[in-house]
């Protein structure tokens, strides 16, 4: 059950990564501003809510099981191999989020609000990529994510550089706030023998070891894959869904 679920969850972010060049518009910051500087929600608006919403419930489940960009991601695990080691880079996304949303709010406000819902904005039968020159952007963007992850280490663009994360971080306090049932990990600490497989087999390269010895498994980089699970030997980290204590 346990290599089994793996192979699953990757074939399932590899192959939507196959499809990239059809959905990539829905994961654009960009496209959001243009839509919004002519007071458009657009598809990429409504992903970004919606995976906000999701979040309440799955955590950051999207990132592990879903995206696209993370298949690519753990795609070049294959190549090179490299945990992210040193000072935390998580607080990178939000400097450039900030400011983002900040642009989004001024824009919006300047078009005279939200007028209208068009989920194919500036998409031609809803392909992204659907011209010779779109081709620039997508292999640009491709070329950004696998330089961070051969560079820096694993999943990279998830700390640094995504404009989805912080929608499910955010998502995910306010879970904790309210302390509703949710996805989340548990573990039992007792039965931990301090493999230390868990820490080294984490695609997001959290130290699982130290948040079961603290018996906090709360983390807002866990993107809930399921990996530490299925590489314990003892079985002391599981799935629960239940509220936060």
């Amino acid at each position: 059950m346990t290599a089994t679920r793996q192979k699953v969850r990757k074939a399932i972010i590899f192959c939507l990564f196959l499809t990239f060049p059809v959905i990539m518009n829905y994961f654009s910051p960009a496209l959001i501003a243009m839509g919004a500087s002519e007071g458009v929600i657009n598809g990429s608006l409504l992903l970004f809510g919606l995976l906000f919403v999701s979040a309440l419930f799955l955590g950051r489940g999207f990132c592990g099981w879903v995206c696209p960009i993370g298949g690519l991601q753990e795609a070049c695990f294959m190549v090179k191999d490299k945990r992210l080691t040193g000072k935390k880079i998580d607080w990178i996304k939000w400097v450039m989020w900030g400011p983002w949303i900040g642009l989004l709010v001024f824009l919006v406000i300047k078009a005279g609000g939200f007028r209208s819902i068009m989920p194919l904005y500036l998409m031609e039968n809803g392909i992204s990529v659907y011209e010779p020159t779109g081709y620039i952007n997508f292999f640009l963007v491709l070329m950004v994510i696998v330089l961070l992850a051969f560079s820096v280490g694993r999943r990279t663009f998830c700390h640094t550089t995504c404009w989805i994360a912080p929608f499910m971080i955010l998502g995910r306090k306010l879970r904790n706030i309210f302390r509703w049932p949710s996805l989340r990990l548990k573990s039992e600490k007792e039965k931990c023998t301090s493999c230390m497989k868990c820490t080294k087999s984490c695609p997001m390269s959290l130290d699982v070891n130290d948040m079961v010895q603290r018996e906090k498994m709360e983390n807002t980089e866990c993107i809930l894959c399921g990996t530490c699970i299925d590489v314990c030997p003892e079985d002391v980290i599981s799935y629960s869904f239940s509220a936060w204590k």
